[in-house]
């Protein structure tokens, strides 16, 4: 019992101070490229971030249980909009730039549509797998592609000054180096201490008489989205509201189309539980519109103020973080009734 509370103190410890350091590894090798801290965001937070999501799809798959990774990338999804979005909207409104609004939300939203109609069957093929890792080749590909055209138009606009300030640093030249290690320790430190706090609360709940389905629906469940969860409140109290958006729509497309496309690739999954199609994927699909929708009485009550903006930008406040955390907290109660 001793050890255990110690992993969970020295856990959180840790899972605090490696999430401030990546969130500052990664705005740094944003400003050193030249590139928005969204898309640094969507491609090293968010997919860095899913990196415990992977390891259980990958050996899931190879002890040929892969509905767990399916379980897994999906509650995983439904945390990071309605827990992780909603904590971080009661410290900081989101905000959400237009590009975002146009492009990537409803990339995430065709992504989401796709899996319904591949699931459809009640099975997840090897095709199904390829199509799904295929699709986030191209959606990658075309994410950095629309990165480095807005970066080359923003070069030949002379009025960038505005901009600029949003890509270069305040407080001198960036060092790549630096911003790298930041990003690399923090990434690791970030898996590591919320795998130990998660082993000890376990260990804590189990001695406490606590029941597995408890455990699961609530420790082991946001466990592996305590990264995502840290990096987005420490990219929100340091005004990177980007990087917390941005973190949870590129982790969720990685869990859509990588986590469950390896699984499928590894291991096909046939005979898929009834629950993930009548349950976990219309809650899934139904906040991601949520999230879509819901940005914009935020952008509409600010519209004064953004018009003198270069950029418009949407998003919500603490009555829609307390919606979405309102949302997950029902979520969890209708796994606990159903489970029984």
């Amino acid at each position: 019992m001793i050890l255990s509370i110690a992993a969970i103190v020295v856990g959180l410890v840790f899972l605090v101070w490696s999430a401030d350091r990546f969130v500052d590894g990664a705005v740094g090798v944003a400003q050193f490229f030249g590139m928005s801290t969204f898309l640094i965001g969507m491609i090293i937070v968010g997919f860095g971030t899913s990196a415990p999501e992977i390891v259980v799809s990958i050996l899931s798959a190879l002890n040929d249980t892969p509905q767990l990774a399916l379980g897994n990338a999906y509650g995983s999804n439904i945390a990071n909009i309605a827990l992780i979005l909603g904590v971080t909207a009661l410290i900081i409104p989101v905000v959400v730039k237009k590009e975002a609004m146009k492009r990537d939300i409803p990339i995430l939203m065709a992504m989401t549509v796709l899996t319904l109609f591949l699931l459809m069957d009640g099975n997840v093929s090897f095709v199904d797998g390829v199509v799904l890792l295929l699709s986030f080749v191209v959606i990658m590909g075309f994410n950095i592609w629309s990165e480095l055209s807005a970066k080359r138009k923003r070069k030949k606009n002379a009025e960038t000054d505005e901009l600029d300030s949003e890509y270069n640093s305040s407080k001198g030249p960036v060092s790549i180096v630096k911003s790298s290690l930041l990003l690399l320790v923090g990434l690791a430190l970030l898996i590591v201490s919320s795998r130990m706090l998660v082993w000890g609360a376990i260990n804590v709940a189990q001695a406490l008489g606590v029941s597995d389905l408890l455990i699961g629906l609530t420790i082991v469940a946001v466990g592996t989205s305590l990264p995502e969860l840290a990096s987005s409140i420490a990219a929100a109290r340091k005004g990177e509201n980007d990087l917390a958006v941005g973190n949870v729509i590129g982790s969720n497309i990685f869990n859509t189309l990588v986590v469950v496309g390896i699984a499928a690739v590894i291991t096909p999954i046939k005979a898929m539980e009834a629950d993930v199609l009548s349950r976990d994927l219309p809650i899934m699909s139904s906040l991601t519109l949520l999230l879509f929708l819901i940005c914009f009485p935020f952008f509409k009550s600010k519209r004064a103020k953004a018009s003198r903006k270069k950029e418009e930008r949407f998003g919500f406040g603490r009555i829609g973080g307390a919606l979405f955390l309102s949302l997950y907290v029902a979520y969890l109660v209708l796994l606990g009734i159903q489970s029984v």
